[in-house]
């Protein structure tokens, strides 16, 4: 396997920055010890500016190249936040903050950026400018988001920018991929049905809530199969039902939590209609009145073609012809890099964490060894995308 030799040499190095991480988690925007130790790694290892602050907390190196004869600038982005998760590793570098780990592997992805950076910086074996994106609160708190509302793209000159994320299931030295939706948008609704409460003893004097939320739950279960295009994706899940709190009370009102997830922006437009219509429509034919919020979150992760046909290349020149999948299953999972994805073109990869535990578990961790895969990628996007002149 082609892994870059000095990469090889780093893999040590960045492990130690990584396992760090771990034993030090932070949540959403409040990553300060996290950007922190980027920006004082990234002035050492000689970046031409370092700039905190971008999206509240974010951290971008630039690099530029030995030349800049092409003038193009390609952006690349790690997220630095963790999860608030109770950690069930027994590793030495477990979390030392109970309640708050680094389940979903963004420690890996940060240490992995910054080697790449070190490498960079070292060699400067390519002709342009590599802008390193150094991101806060992926996990809800839209920091992508953040960044590029603060002028990331303007104010570095990004041209075309590329994400990436371990996933487990996938081996080791592998990388994975898909031209268009890769990721799902990710939208939630909170409903409060109200109706009229009273004994439950005499529920012909009432109007229950109870039972018009379960006729709306199951009504919504035909967004899926009798509103969308079979061929296409939706999930609508319905996660938390609250009401009442004796066992002899009809309650005034029940509140319903839940998630929407789509691949394309029709979609998306359609099922928060449906949904809408449904819970109306079916809480009037029972004389109860429904409340709805209903908030979009994540939009949809769309990898451009181009961008994605040439990440493939560069991905099998690190790994090998047969240990990238091009055609990857998108995922229903969300995620904010889509927002960057709004703006530039480019592609978001995943790398192989092996046979480990699933993201978002308390027994996940990331898998050091697909640190020097991740590494040589990062490397020969900006060594392939602005050759040396």
């Amino acid at each position: 396997m082609p892994i870059i030799n000095r990469v090889a040499d780093l893999a040590d190095e960045v492990t130690a920055w990584r396992r760090d991480f771990h034993e030090n988690p932070e949540l959403g925007y409040d990553v300060h010890r996290t950007a922190g130790i980027v920006a004082e790694k990234l002035k050492e290892f000689g970046c031409d500016e370092v700039v905190t602050g971008i999206g509240r907390t974010g951290v971008v190196g630039v690099i530029k190249g030995r030349t800049n004869t092409s003038g193009k600038v390609i952006g690349l982005r790690a997220d630095m936040d963790a999860l608030p998760i109770l950690e069930a590793t027994d590793v030495p570098y477990k979390s030392k903050t109970p309640g708050k780990m680094h389940a979903c592997g963004h420690d890996g992805h940060t240490a992995m950026l910054l080697g790449a950076a070190k490498y960079l910086a070292e060699t400067r074996n390519f002709d342009g400018t590599a802008i390193m994106i150094f991101q806060p609160a992926e996990e809800g708190g839209g920091g992508g988001d953040a960044m590029v509302k603060d002028g990331l793209m303007e104010r570095f000159g990004i041209q075309e920018v590329y994400g990436m994320h371990n996933w487990p299931g996938v081996p080791i030295g592998h990388f994975a991929m898909r031209k268009g939706p890769v990721m799902a948008a990710a939208d939630r609704f909170t409903i409060t049905i109200e109706g009229k409460g009273g004994h439950a003893a005499y529920p012909h004097n009432c109007i229950d809530p109870v039972v018009v939320s379960a006729h709306v739950i199951t009504a919504l279960q035909t967004v899926s199969s009798r509103s969308v295009d079979p061929l296409e994706s939706v999930v609508v899940s319905v996660c938390s039902v609250k009401g009442g709190d004796a066992f002899n009370v009809i309650p005034q009102t029940v509140t319903m939590l839940g998630t929407v997830r789509t691949l394309s922006s029709t979609v998306r437009d359609l099922a928060e209609a449906r949904i809408r219509t449904i819970i109306e429509n079916t809480c009037a034919a029972f004389g109860a009145r429904a409340t709805i919020e209903y908030n979009r979150g994540y939009p949809v992760t769309v990898n451009d073609a181009e961008k994605t046909d040439f990440v493939a290349s560069v991905a099998k020149a690190v790994a090998g012809e047969n240990a990238v999948a091009t055609e990857f299953p998108p995922e229903m999972g969300a995620e904010d890099f889509s927002y960057m994805l709004e703006k530039r073109p480019g592609a978001y990869i995943f790398v192989g964490n092996g046979d480990t535990a699933g993201v978002h578990h308390p027994a996940y961790d990331f898998n050091d060894a697909a640190t020097p895969y991740g590494v040589s990628l990062w490397a020969k996007i900006i060594e392939t995308g602005m050759p040396a002149r």
